[in-house]
């Protein structure tokens, strides 16, 4: 399943309905010293539409925003310096590799004649040009919960587990439902009273009606865009939500589903790999907008005056198709890492996971044929809030059998942080684990390419993810001699520190302040992603 939050709403809706720490670092940085968190940081302004647009490249120091100081490490370290190109794979629901912002950074298979219909460099793969589409033209997908349950009742605990998953998450997708249908009820109140489509705050507030149910959806409308921030979109984002819902309903946990049916493979058969199409985007190029959306935060041009900036000036994305509208399958994601490895992916991005991996063993083997080919794979933490240290919490896929001890060293793991630096700077949606998370990085309202020639605001640990391989291909491009493992553990010992005291996970009861823990049960570092420091360590570290 892919790791994205589409919004705020459900978060806070149910409350509607019903009625900064110190780090251990204190050293303000100069330049070509590491960065680190000043005593206090408080924003003295509120964020700028060009500073929300691009948060996650500016710097905590200068701009009281604790991005990854990406424009800093451009200005400061990569001046005048030539970097390689690093393909970067993108495992994903597709690719618009048409996107007026993401023209130059496609990967291009050199041994491929495109359109010929021939399997040029007999790889399997018929006119591979641009990746592999293993999806074929499916979208929507079940959860794995789903799949085993239309299964016979073997008796197996994995079995149990998925029944009683199953039976809680149809039971709150159902209260969803009731609440989506309820806003949309109040969205489209508030839209005849206005009569227009698209409204801000301001103009809840020329509404003067008495009518009882103008009144309360007015009241509902504002709480919602106090909770929400500035980029709230009723209709975009109301519709966005209710297509979450729905597509939960007659899909994912939707037990007379066979969306692997119109492929014609088997998932259970890993050694038919031949499947597919060359189409990257899939069947619906809308539908490949959280590929698009990840692509673009690590490739889309930078200094080109459209849309926000990429991480990497020096990347080509490699875009193969795995992650449907559901939980992707093993033998896809185990045939997608080796494709990207074999095609010469240096990084992955790996923005999905799931709570059930039923062959987890093919996708094992596929993350260590990564490790021997020096291959970095960046892995999103997951959305719900939770410790993934706690066995009933695992995140597949991860790179530990027994969820403590790692079998291989080139699996980092990206939680989410939000722009405001403070006890609360963990995202509330992001997963957390002082095992099985690694980092953090800017996760939240981010900027970047949808399908189409558009651009969308996106928060998840999704996106975290990709901007966390953005500086791992950063590295990779200007100091390539550095393996897999190496630019692993840079991007987590050279991050800034979280603050000392942070909230963890969803808040229960929002009407009372959430309790702050350490920083240390977050992760395995208590730390951010920094570009600026990452490249100095980089750069130190090349040298030895």
């Amino acid at each position: 399943m892919n790791h994205i939050k589409l919004n705020t709403l459900s978060a806070f809706a149910l409350l509607v309905l019903a009625g900064c720490g110190a780090s251990a670092q204190a050293q303000v940085s100069t330049s070509k010293e590491f960065i680190t968190a000043p005593l206090a940081v408080v924003k003295k302004a509120p964020v700028s539409e060009n500073e929300l647009k691009r948060w996650s490249h500016l710097d905590l120091v200068k701009d009281s925003i604790p991005g990854m100081s990406v424009d800093k490490a451009y200005a400061e370290l990569l001046q005048g310096k030539t970097g390689k190109k690093v393909i970067v794979g993108i495992v994903d629901s597709g690719v618009d590799i048409e996107h007026e912002d993401l023209k130059g950074m496609i990967w291009t298979n050199p041994k491929e004649i495109a359109g010929n219909g021939i399997d040029d460099d007999k790889n399997g793969f018929i006119d591979d040009v641009h990746g592999w589409n293993f999806l074929g033209d499916v979208v929507h997908e079940n959860l794995e919960m789903t799949r085993i349950i239309k299964k016979k009742d073997d008796g197996t605990a994995e079995y149990k587990n998925a029944l009683a998953q199953y039976n809680e998450k149809y039971e709150k997708t159902l209260q969803d439902k009731q609440q989506v249908d309820y806003l949309i009820d109040v969205h489209n109140t508030i839209k005849k009273e206005l009569n227009k489509t698209t409204y801000k705050l301001e103009d809840l507030s020329t509404i003067t009606s008495t009518d009882p149910k103008v009144v309360l959806s007015k009241k509902i409308m504002t709480q919602i865009f106090g909770n929400a921030g500035p980029t709230f979109d009723p209709e975009a984002e109301l519709g966005d939500y209710r297509e979450s819902v729905y597509d939960q309903l007659n899909y994912n946990l939707n037990k007379e589903l066979d969306g692997r049916k119109s492929l014609g493979d088997n998932p259970d058969d890993i050694k038919n790999n031949r499947y597919g199409n060359n189409i990257v985007f899939g069947p619906d190029k809308e539908k490949a907008l959280h590929g698009t959306h990840v692509a673009g935060i690590i490739a889309q041009v930078r200094g080109n005056n459209l849309g926000g900036d990429g991480i990497s000036n020096n990347v080509e994305i490699l875009t193969v198709r795995a992650v449907p509208d559901g939980d992707e399958y093993d033998k896809d994601i185990a045939l997608a890492i080796r494709y990207a490895v074999d095609n010469g992916a240096k990084v992955i991005n790996g923005s999905f996971g799931k709570s059930f991996s039923p062959h987890q063993q093919w996708v094992y083997d596929a993350i260590k044929y990564a490790a021997k080919k020096d291959v970095l794979i960046v892995h999103a933490a997951g959305n719900d809030g939770y410790n993934i240290d706690e066995t009933k919490n695992i995140n597949y896929p991860n790179d530990s059998q027994d969820n403590i001890k790692e079998f291989t060293d080139n699996v980092i793991t990206i939680g989410a942080i939000n722009k405001q630096y403070g006890e609360n700077v963990v995202a509330g949606f992001s997963n957390f684990g002082k095992i099985n998370v690694d980092v953090f990085a800017p996760g939240e309202e981010i900027y970047a390419t949808v399908p189409n020639n558009k651009y969308k605001y996106l928060q998840g640990t999704s996106m975290a993810s990709p901007n966390a391989a953005g500086v791992a291909a950063l590295i990779r491009s200007y100091y390539p001699k550095l393996k897999a493992s190496q630019v692993k553990h840079i991007l987590m010992d050279s991050g800034v520190l979280l603050p000392s005291m942070v909230v963890l996970g969803e808040n229960p009861n929002p009407e009372q302040k959430p309790t702050a823990v350490s920083s240390s049960e977050s992760s395995k570092t208590a730390k951010m992603v920094n570009a600026y420091n990452a490249l100095l360590m980089a750069e130190k570290m090349s040298k030895k």
